[in-house]
């Protein structure tokens, strides 16, 4: 058996049906970013910028506890974010040549169109046709 880096695998059917039903948390969490960006707060180092911690009051933004809960039940589904600012979302998938790849999506395209070797990322986009 192939070792592969997900264990949750998707056609590209049941991930086409799984964009129309996430698709309104993606959109979400572009917005709690921008707004967590626009405050001056880096999501990455959970710290604002420029700080030692994430405020005088030692809580965190809400807006980053909504992004840490989305992210965590897509997560869950198996859903691969990668990029908070765009909307960006992987979903593993492997070829009928037993090679593990994403099949990749960012909020405004009208479905999934393209697909990626893993380490490629997002400049290797290629269309679903080519799967």
């Amino acid at each position: 058996m192939a070792k592969y880096l997900h264990q949750k695998h998707f056609t590209l059917d049941q991930a086409r049906r799984m964009v129309s039903g996430i698709s309104h948390l993606v959109e979400e969490i572009v917005t709690l970013k921008k707004k967590l960006d626009e405050r001056g707060f880096d999501v990455y180092r959970h710290q604002y910028f420029g700080g030692s911690g994430p405020n005088g009051e030692r809580f965190f933004p809400p807006e980053l506890e909504r992004l840490v809960e989305i992210a965590k039940q897509l997560d869950r589904k198996g859903i691969v974010i990668k990029g908070l600012d765009e909307g960006l979302i992987d979903f593993p998938h492997v070829r009928s040549n037993g090679e593990e790849v994403y099949l990749c999506w960012k909020l405004g395209e009208s479905e999934i169109n393209f697909w990626h070797l893993i380490p490629d990322g997002f400049v290797g986009r290629k269309p679903v046709s080519d799967l």
